[in-house]
């Protein structure tokens, strides 16, 4: 069984993580776009292993829900900063990542579909990134425990959840 993650680790964008070694205060938010097409051009090698629908332990991901969590961030983050950018303080609706993964069966998805969808999301998020005005990047929205993020805040604290999973995939 996965145990729920409810730690708020916003904390990652003022001190680097002990898990995955991400440093969100050494990273510019003009980084966000292409360290993103970056992590994505290495999922697909992630999603064909052989054992991509095996956990490694009974208590943690295989790669392929990994891989689903990454892709539905991609969308989750794009829809977010596209709702800062188009609105004054947006609210942003809660997300149970842990809820989603079982009401989407992560673990049944086809791995050639996921890395698509994957490839095709980190993009999408990537290009938006690279199309927000300068005088943008401070514009604020909240998540739905009241944290407070600007879109260069986000893109950070985005870049460490995928940082993270990739490093949870490749040294799990």
């Amino acid at each position: 069984m996965i145990e729920p993650d409810t730690k708020d680790w916003t904390w990652v964008l003022s001190q680097p993580c002990p898990e995955c070694g991400f440093d969100g205060s050494a990273v510019s938010h003009t980084e966000v776009a292409g360290r993103i097409r970056a992590d994505a051009a290495e999922w697909p090698r992630r999603l064909s292993a052989t054992d991509v629908t095996v956990r490694p332990r009974a208590d943690v991901w295989s790669a392929l829900e990994y891989g689903c969590h990454v892709r539905d961030v991609h969308r989750i983050f794009n829809d977010r900063v596209a709702l800062m950018l188009g609105e004054d303080e947006p609210r942003f609706a809660n997300w149970d990542q842990d809820v989603t993964a079982v009401e989407d069966d992560y673990g049944s998805q086809d791995p050639v579909v996921v890395t698509s969808e994957l490839v095709d999301a980190a993009g999408v998020v990537a290009d938006t990134y690279e199309h927000v005005p300068p005088d943008a990047w401070s514009r604020r929205g909240l998540r739905s425990n009241g944290s407070e993020f600007t879109v260069a805040s986000i893109a950070v604290y985005h870049l460490h959840d995928i940082v993270h999973h990739a490093h949870d995939v490749d040294h799990g």
